[in-house]
């Protein structure tokens, strides 16, 4: 059986010093969304205290569910906001692989998006992920940290259910 990975457990104080630091990035950026979008499953916790934190609206997909209706359609609707003129921050919790950054821009682009109104934000971002993001409170590379990071909402999940988790990464914690 395969030894289980390195579980890096994230303080709720840890996590809301991590919004405020990118409340701070977006706020000095310059630029200022409309939206902040959570990317669920993830990056629904983090979305909602970013909003909180910044005073901005803040809407959802639901990418991990794969459910067309709550992680498709809703990309392609936030398409035409775009076209509007609408800026759109997605948040999520982790950069890791870069899939899921992948996956929604490559989405949005098929529906139209207009890509300079888009940016993203994640807690934690991977230096060697496949994707780049606009705003991270923390950075990592997987080729050094192979850690497995357990959010504050993740802490109430079975070991077992974290352990099946990462194991569907081996190549990122290994």
């Amino acid at each position: 059986m395969p030894a289980l990975p390195t579980f890096t457990h994230i303080a709720h104080d840890d996590f809301v010093a991590a919004v405020h630091t990118l409340a701070d990035a977006v706020r000095d950026g310059g630029w200022t969304p409309d939206f902040i979008i959570g990317i669920g499953r993830g990056g629904l916790a983090p979305a909602v205290y970013l909003s909180h934190a910044t005073g901005l609206p803040m809407l959802s997909v639901d990418y991990s569910s794969q459910v067309e209706d709550f992680a498709e359609a809703p990309l392609v609707r936030l398409a035409e906001r775009t076209r509007a003129g609408e800026k759109l921050l997605f948040v999520d919790d982790i950069n890791d692989s870069g899939r899921t950054i992948g996956h929604i821009r490559k989405t949005l682009a098929q529906a139209g998006a207009t890509a300079a109104v888009l940016r993203f934000a994640t807690l934690i971002d991977n230096a060697s992920s496949a994707e780049r993001v606009d705003y991270a409170a923390r950075t990592i590379d997987r080729r050094d940290t192979k850690d497995w990071f357990v959010f504050p909402w993740e802490a109430v999940a079975p070991q077992q259910s974290l352990a099946a988790d990462a194991a569907q990464v081996p190549d990122r914690i290994a």
